[in-house]
This record gives structure tokens, sequence and C-alpha cells, in this order.
């Protein structure tokens, strides 16, 4: 029922977002919360994001979802976002994402890599933690899947840094502030 009315409630919040010059990606509910995650190129600021929570409470209002009271969150997707829709995967073309599958589907249950080609009905990842390095993979057997913010390789160390810091000795002090 949840899913059901997090979809009902995407089809209703598309249009009023996109009035705001911003992309509806996903809409969760959890018990009397109802989480609706927006983004535009370029990112989402504070600002967008309390124009789109006004115009969400506004319209959530008149569509009245949930009996009673509930939680309205609006956010942005973060660094890792959650990948459900067939745009999401399309959209993080190239990048490194972790996919679960539904039990039952295949050997593997566990997927990372990166995202080689998005259609319609499914996505390939490709990478060494892939079995064979490529896979194919239906949207119908995924269960969960995000992206993986990757940090950058470790800076090398500094020259200066490198070295142990020198330490001064009682004698070699007495020396340098003795005039």
């Amino acid at each position: 029922m949840v899913e059901g009315l997090a979809e009902t409630l995407y089809e209703a919040l598309s249009s009023v977002v996109g009035t705001l010059g911003l992309e509806l990606v996903d809409v969760e509910v959890s018990g009397a919360t109802v989480r609706v995650i927006v983004d535009r190129d370029g990112g989402v600021d504070l600002d967008a994001l309390a124009e789109a929570n006004h115009a969400v409470s506004g319209a959530l209002d008149r569509l009245d979802p949930i009996p009673g009271r509930y939680t309205l969150e609006v956010s942005s997707p973060g660094l890792e976002r959650r990948l459900r829709r067939p745009a999401h995967f399309a959209r993080a073309l190239e990048e490194t994402v972790s996919v679960r599958l539904l039990p039952g589907t295949g050997d593997v249950r566990r997927l990372r890599g990166r995202i080689a080609e998005a259609d319609e009905h499914g996505v390939r990842l490709e990478g060494p933690e892939v079995p064979g390095g490529s896979a194919y993979v239906s949207y119908e057997t995924i269960e969960r899947a995000r992206t993986v913010f990757e940090w950058g390789p470790d800076p090398a160390p500094s020259p200066s840094r490198a070295r142990a810091p020198k330490r001064t000795t009682p004698e070699r002090r007495e020396r340098a502030t003795t005039p």
C-alpha cells in the first residue's frame, strides 16, 4: 500500500515541482513521513528546497493523502542517491553503483560496478567486482540500487610532511636563545 501511495504522490507532485524548474527524483512514504526528493542540473540550494517545500505542502493539503498528521521532508538526493526508475539509471551513466538483486534471481545477490549503458529494460554494469567483468541486469530483478560516492585517491605526502619534525633539545633551545 505504501509503495502504491508513493507512486500516486509521484505522479501528482511531478508537475508541481516541474513548474519550479525542478525534477521530482523520488517520493518515499514511511509511516507518517512523506519524503520528497528534488533536483536540477547544477544541484539545488536552500532557497529552491524552501520553495519546493511550500509548493509540495500546498499540493498535499489539497490531496490529503494520509489521514491525520504526517511529516513532510523535501531534500536533494545527496551524494549517494537511490536509483528507482530507468531515467535515474540513465542519468547515472558512467557512475559507480551498488545493486542488490531480488532473492532467487541469480547466483549473485549484490553487484557493484560502473553503469556502461541503461535502456528502458535494464542496465549494463561493468567493472572488476562484476562477475565476468560485465553483466546486464533487468530492472525487474533489482531490489535496491544507489550511486556510490568514491573518494579520490589519497594525496601523496608532501616532502615537508614526509620527514619527522626536528626535536628541540634543551641544549639547542639554550643556544638559540643566548645572545
